[in-house]
């Protein structure tokens, strides 16, 4: 019979989540959390996957599995066999540092029904930025929404609301070459990797003004088909794959491509080190730099403010990047990706690791794009957020042949 306490601990991006995992893990805790503080914890992350996964390409012999390196396997897979190695460290209890995040649903419930059955045996502190994440087994429930690290009872009063914006989007500083209402069109595109079939006759249109979604399993094929679209797939030469008018090898760069797309994917929060500040880092987006290294002109200035107003953050223009909370930074990373109004916009998923008021932070600012301008969104997540209604839904499922395309509309009356 286990013994040990199980947490959900729900967290705000205020919080400094890494000092509080080296405060559990160091036996620093204090209050309700201290009974911790004698036992022997490991962390279970995507970060920590992660440093796993580059251990292994420097040391050979170190496996999770006895017969293939962690790399190769799928994000869902990843995590089963990450927690394989966890166990077998012998640990009291494991901090679970938002497991479900990059999960499609099928792999959600594994993982869910796994860990419920480990919790007859171990101990686990879950930490989670989204209500929906708390596991249902767990009963002790709490939130911590500073340094202080003091957990506190979840308040079911302050769900966050949608917010409305007063100012209009900024006009574009320049317009885009090009009347062809159709940005992408795959006519019937493969992708095989090594005779390993990824995709599989993939028809997939995309016109000027849609809100799409991406959906698909874990290792369905999504990260291929949008190389396939931002042109830096080389196996897009050869195949009926059409970019912004243009057939894919017809001599055009993958700067004539770019040049058309915004992009946005959790990965670029860690790329800006430097201490740039909100404004900064807004201009870049002008530059498709990584901050900014070039005098901005007196009316792209102009327009970065407007987009402050937009976001309700004028009163930070001049607050550092780093500073800021981890929804902030994507929204900030957003209009950057949107400044130029290009005509297509990737978002890639931008809600994940948010808490909740953060994500409607978000989740306002893509619905005030589509309300508001005539960029074409793809959004790419394994939630349906409610807050959130593309009109189309285009789908990956796995077939031994490779993963085919299943398009879905949706109704956006309600």
């Amino acid at each position: 019979m286990n013994n040990k306490p199980h947490w959900n601990l729900l967290l705000s991006d205020f919080v400094n989540k890494n000092q509080l995992i080296k405060t559990l893990l160091s036996g620093n805790s204090t209050g309700e959390l201290a009974v911790y503080n004698n036992l022997k914890g490991i962390l279970f992350s995507d970060i920590t996957i992660q440093q796993f996964i580059e251990k292994e390409e420097q040391y050979d012999t170190l496996k999770a599995n006895s017969n293939r390196k962690l790399r190769s396997f799928s994000a869902g897979e990843q995590k089963k066999e990450f927690l394989k190695y966890c166990l077998n460290q012998k640990p009291d209890y494991i901090i679970l540092d938002n497991p479900f995040d990059h999960l499609d649903l099928a792999s959600r419930k594994t993982l869910a029904d796994s860990l419920e059955q480990l919790s007859e045996s171990l101990g686990f502190i879950q930490l989670v930025n989204r209500t929906e994440d708390l596991l249902s087994f767990i009963e002790n429930k709490a939130q911590i929404t500073d340094d202080s690290f003091v957990v506190k009872p979840i308040n079911p009063s302050t769900n966050p609301t949608e917010k409305t914006h007063t100012t209009q989007i900024p006009k574009p500083l320049h317009s885009y070459e090009g009347n062809d209402p159709v940005l992408v069109k795959m006519d019937g595109v493969s992708v095989s990797y090594n005779e390993r079939p990824i995709v599989d006759s993939i028809y997939w249109t995309i016109q000027r003004g849609e809100f799409w979604q991406l959906v698909g399993p874990n290792g369905s094929g999504k990260s291929t088909i949008l190389s396939m679209i931002t042109g830096e797939n080389p196996k897009g030469y050869g195949q009926e794959l059409y970019l912004f008018g243009r057939k894919k090898g017809s001599g055009e760069s993958v700067w004539d491509i770019k040049k058309n797309i915004g992009i946005f994917s959790t990965s670029m929060t860690q790329m800006f080190k430097r201490n740039h500040t909100l404004e900064q880092m807004i201009l870049s987006g002008f530059f498709d730099s990584i901050g900014l290294y070039t005098q901005p002109t007196i009316l792209q200035k102009q327009i970065a403010n407007q987009w402050l107003e937009v976001i309700g953050m004028s009163a930070l223009k001049n607050k550092s990047f780093l500073q800021l909370s981890l929804g902030q930074q994507r929204v900030i990373l957003i209009v950057r990706a949107v400044i130029k109004h290009p005509p297509l916009i990737i978002l890639d998923e931008p809600l994940e690791g948010l808490d909740d008021n953060n994500s409607v932070l978000v989740t306002d600012l893509i619905n005030l794009l589509i309300q508001e301008t005539n960029m074409t969104i793809i959004y790419v997540s394994h939630r349906m957020e409610p807050a959130l209604k593309p009109k189309s839904i285009f789908e990956l499922i796995p077939m031994e042949t490779g993963s085919i395309g299943k398009i879905k509309q949706q109704d956006i009356s309600l």
